[in-house]
């Protein structure tokens, strides 16, 4: 079971050098190596991993933001469908299993914040945190990294600034939230992809549960914040009926969530392994079905994909939510009204 291959596969990390590196090579995969044991918590360790830097510039068109800002490598949140578990390879670490029980922090990466906004204009710049690691982890408890960097933009003006989390952690930093939409567009993205708490638990082993996530959005909107639901990713023939997407729309509209972002399960190589393995311990009749689908590609076909599509935007219509954060009304600041 996929389980038993994370206590099995992380058993012996403690503080000693970690396995499947490869330093030699330097580098990244030099500096994972030596990074700094910072905490162990059962089966997962946490390391310090000093950064270069800490806003990361994007220029693809097809990406909705200009930067983004992620404080840690790895999420202890162990979802079984993450595309993020590639990045762990840029650091000599191969199993899939690494991503969610080697944690780095970037403990400097405020202190690089700072500097760099100091000489950086961020006017009408788009900053996503959290693209590829949650920010509100169980590691960000303890070390408060995400909330050390978003008091470095208390004092940034005229940029719009995003966050993804799956974790109701967030509402701890609703005092900086709310001084930085003062003079910003700030809204907050909490991912639910199901309502169900055993699907969920299956999925998303070590995330909080959805009732919790959708309770702290209830909370954001209530403080007077953005927010709203990202259902990413949808799973064939686990969310995607129209009775799942229903009841998660109506419980986004109950708390007073503004939008519902949704888009399909997309199969990168790197998740086969836990999404695959996850099936077939607990859905073994979908296992065949997934292979099938998605064969050697990641993409769904255009035709489930064009329904999907039409089913979101039905149940989306139904509850008077928008498909995504609203658009920058042409100053900053005065998105973030109370609903």
């Amino acid at each position: 079971m996929y389980h038993h291959r994370v206590a099995h596969a992380s058993s012996s990390d403690g503080v000693l050098p970690l396995p499947n590196l490869k330093p030699a090579g330097g580098g990244l995969p030099a500096r994972a190596a030596a990074a700094r044991p910072l905490q162990r918590r059962h089966m997962v360790s946490i390391r310090e991993l000093p950064t270069a830097s800490a806003l990361n510039r994007c220029t693809s068109a097809r990406i909705p933001f200009t930067r983004t800002l992620n404080p840690y490598r790895g999420c202890e949140f162990a979802c079984v469908y993450c595309y993020a578990r590639y990045t762990h390879t840029y650091m000599g670490l191969h199993d899939p299993i690494d991503f969610e029980t080697k944690i780095f922090a970037k403990v400097n990466m405020p202190q690089l914040l700072r500097r760099e906004l100091a000489s950086t204009d961020l006017t009408g710049e788009s900053i996503a945190v959290g693209t590829v690691t949650d920010p509100y982890q169980p590691a960000e408890r303890r070390l408060g990294i995400t909330r050390k960097l978003l008091a470095s933009f208390r004092h940034v003006r005229g940029m719009t600034l995003s966050i993804t989390t799956k974790s109701d952690l967030v509402v701890r930093d609703m005092d900086l939230l709310l001084e930085i939409a003062r003079h910003n567009r700030v809204h907050i993205n909490m991912t639910v992809v199901t309502l169900d708490p055993a699907l969920a638990r299956g999925l998303e082993p070590r995330a909080p549960r959805p009732d919790l996530r959708l309770a702290a959005l209830a909370r954001l909107r209530r403080g007077g914040l953005d927010a709203g639901i990202f259902a990413m990713p949808i799973l064939p023939g686990l969310t995607d009926s129209h009775d799942d997407l229903h009841a998660l729309a109506a419980a986004t509209a109950a708390a007073a969530g503004q939008y519902l972002v949704a888009d399909p399960l997309f199969v990168r190589s790197c998740i086969r392994p836990t999404l695959f393995a996850f099936l077939e311990t607990d859905h073994p009749d979908l296992l065949r079905r997934y292979r099938r689908v998605y064969g050697r590609g990641g993409h769904l076909p255009r035709e489930y994909l064009r329904r999907l599509r039409e089913r979101v935007k039905k149940v989306r219509a139904a509850h008077g939510l928008l498909p995504g954060p609203a658009p920058d009304p042409g100053s900053h600041g005065n998105g973030n009204g109370k609903p």
